[in-house]
């Protein structure tokens, strides 16, 4: 086993800011010079997220902004922009997020270089209906059975034209094999897709990619603590022995579902192939906090940064509060090649 330091919670709503009023979770993080930069979801009265933006040193906070950083401005995000994630790629930031219209949820992309003012780019996800990507799914490809069952929910809740349901949308922090690589989640697995430049993803192009998705697929749930599904947490870290893939697995008791944190060591010319995955959680709900808040039994791993070998864990809890473990990097890779 591996000790880990749990920091407790490190950012919660603030009185009188409106738009954290029902609270603070899910971050991306960076490290730069010292300082890790957050980019948190906060929802307001309305249940509308906008993301917020603070600034720690060791897991302290020593700046955080009055206001939204990102905001609902257009109609595929008029219902929240939620859960960022930030990658530093070819001399820029990559603030990849949840745009959510109260029907479909997409995921857009906004872009800086200095981590104060961002440029949003659209939506790079194929606005394709969940009914036609699965009519690719079904007939091209040998996928698990379940991948038919999430489409069926969807359209279920939301109606035959729903789109094509996708989050947890991770960039890789540097080109594989020349490629532009990104983790991205269609039920109840984890996905790679991999591309030369931003501009080739048309609907073409995610057509072809999608008749060959079980070619693509990274992980998918395989029972016990993850046996609902599973989703891309934060930017994948690299290591000496491959990628170090830190992720959300969902298991469902009694009607409920219980969120966990897991990691899994991915190969570094190729992300597809697993290398190690450690078959029980690195940690779950604990604390009270953890347990009880706008979603239940909920540990949402979004932001992760290495110190001096000290690895920096950020999640949401119980989709109310941002929580912090710490532990030792090379003392985790060790605990991976040995129970993985």
């Amino acid at each position: 086993m591996i000790k880990i330091n749990y920091k407790g919670i490190v950012l919660e709503k603030r009185w009188g800011i409106d738009f954290e009023a029902n609270g603070v979770l899910n971050p991306g993080c960076i490290l730069v010079d010292g300082v890790t930069y957050m980019f948190y979801r906060a929802v307001n009265k309305e249940n509308v997220s906008s993301i917020g933006c603070c600034h720690l040193k060791k897991g302290k906070v020593i700046f955080q902004s009055i206001g939204p950083v990102i905001f609902p401005e257009f109609e595929y995000e008029k219902r929240g922009v939620e859960d960022p994630r930030i990658t530093f790629l070819d001399d820029k930031y990559y603030l990849l997020y949840t745009a959510y219209d109260g029907k479909n949820a997409t995921v857009a992309m906004a872009t800086s270089t200095d981590l104060v003012h961002f440029r949003k780019e659209g939506v790079i996800i194929p606005k394709i209906s969940y009914d036609e990507a699965e009519d690719i799914f079904r007939l091209k490809t040998k996928l698990n059975p379940r991948y038919n069952f999430f489409e069926k929910v969807y359209r279920s809740i939301n109606g035959d034209n729903v789109l094509l349901w996708e989050k947890d949308v991770v960039l890789f922090p540097q080109r594989i094999n020349g490629q532009i690589a990104m983790l991205h989640r269609i039920l109840p697995g984890i996905q790679l897709i991999t591309f030369d430049q931003w501009e080739n993803l048309n609907i073409d192009y995610w057509k072809k990619y999608l008749a060959e998705l079980d070619k693509h697929i990274v992980l998918d749930p395989v029972g016990g603590f993850e046996s609902a599904y599973v989703g891309a947490g934060c930017v994948p870290i690299e290591t000496e022995l491959g990628w170090l893939l830190i992720y959300h697995s969902v298991e469902i008791k009694n009607n409920n579902k219980i969120y966990r944190a897991s990691i899994a060591l991915l190969d570094k010319k190729d992300p597809r192939k697993v290398l190690k995955r450690l078959p029980y959680p690195l940690f779950e709900p604990k604390k009270s906090w953890e347990k009880e808040g706008m979603v239940d039994n909920v540990v949402f791993p979004t932001g992760a940064v290495v110190e001096n070998d000290i690895l920096y864990i950020y999640y949401g809890a119980a989709d109310l509060r941002i929580g912090l473990v710490t532990m030792s990097l090379s003392e985790l890779l060790k605990l991976l090649i040995n129970e993985g």
